[in-house]
């Protein structure tokens, strides 16, 4: 499965485009330019207004600084970076534009990773784990731009997934000292959240790949609107936004809950030499007051 090889070229309309003829490598269930001229998969490329909204909420939600300030990490950004790459190609189905959806995939799993295997750790623990993802990433974007072979891209793209699976599996189960309960709870059901959305986007994108002559006879036998119901890629796009900006939610606050720890410990390590400073200050204090009385 996947559109590693499955194309689907040569719609009725597809050389009839603003941006005619396509030249990506991928070309998906839906038919090229059968809505408007300038936009070649039309809810293909809407649905990716998915992404740019959820990155827009965050950074001019809570903390913003106005317009032209927003707030701002490298999820977000990343998120917002894949919406519209994302938009452009399914819109235009030029392959140098395919090359940025992809690599805006990267970036967005690049700053996920990020997000959860660094911690705010003492040493170089978070500092070795950022140098190294900053070479994987980008000698494997060039590797892949340069074999133009979308199978690395899938391959690659699913590795990570179980990399950042494994990894909350360990910070919500394995990890000591554990997180508080209550809060592991709900990180623990947002993760599962997340996982499944991502799986039932990724089945919805499959089905729209391997049965894409029945789902298009019944969006012709169902006609407009509702046939953009059955338009499954484009619920790869919202569900995988909706699932990205889950897990982002819980990197947050997970991120902000290691702060508050590390804060705490040198806190507690602080508090016993102030406390030693204190009490031998009452003892001194001690000695003296029977002088004190005398006179």
């Amino acid at each position: 499965m996947g559109h590693h090889n499955r194309h689907f070229a040569g719609d009725r309309y597809a050389l009839s485009g603003a941006w005619s003829p396509p030249t990506s490598s991928a070309n998906f269930c839906e038919e090229d330019y059968v809505v408007t001229i300038y936009v070649a998969e039309f809810i293909n490329s809407l649905t990716n207004f998915a992404y740019v909204y959820f990155a827009l909420r965050y950074m001019y939600g809570r903390g913003s600084r106005g317009l032209f300030a927003p707030k701002t990490d490298f999820m977000s950004v990343s998120l917002l970076i894949l919406g519209i790459c994302s938009f452009l190609f399914h819109a235009s189905l030029r392959q140098t534009l395919q090359f940025a959806d992809e690599l805006g995939m990267l970036l967005l799993a690049w700053s996920l990773l990020q997000g959860l295997l660094t911690g705010r750790r003492p040493g170089g623990s978070d500092i070795a784990i950022n140098v190294i993802l900053a070479i994987v990433f980008p000698v494997f974007a060039v590797f892949y731009v340069w074999t133009g072979k979308i199978i690395y891209h899938a391959t690659a793209f699913i590795l990570m997934v179980v990399v950042m699976a494994a990894r909350g599996h360990h910070l919500f189960y394995w990890r000591t000292p554990a997180f508080p309960a209550a809060k592991l709870a709900v990180w623990r059901f947002q993760g599962a959240k997340a996982l499944g959305l991502l799986i039932l986007g990724y089945g919805l994108w499959n089905v729209d790949l391997e049965l894409c002559a029945q789902l298009r006879s019944l969006r012709e036998y169902v006609g407009l609107p509702w046939a953009w119901l059955f338009e499954f890629h484009g619920w790869w796009h919202i569900l995988t936004a909706w699932a990205a900006n889950v897990l982002i939610e819980v990197i947050r606050e997970v991120q902000e809950e290691l702060t508050n720890e590390k804060a705490k410990t040198h806190f507690l390590r602080g508090k016993p030499r102030e406390e030693g400073y204190l009490g031998d200050f009452r003892n001194n204090r001690s000695e003296f007051a029977p002088e004190a009385n005398a006179v």
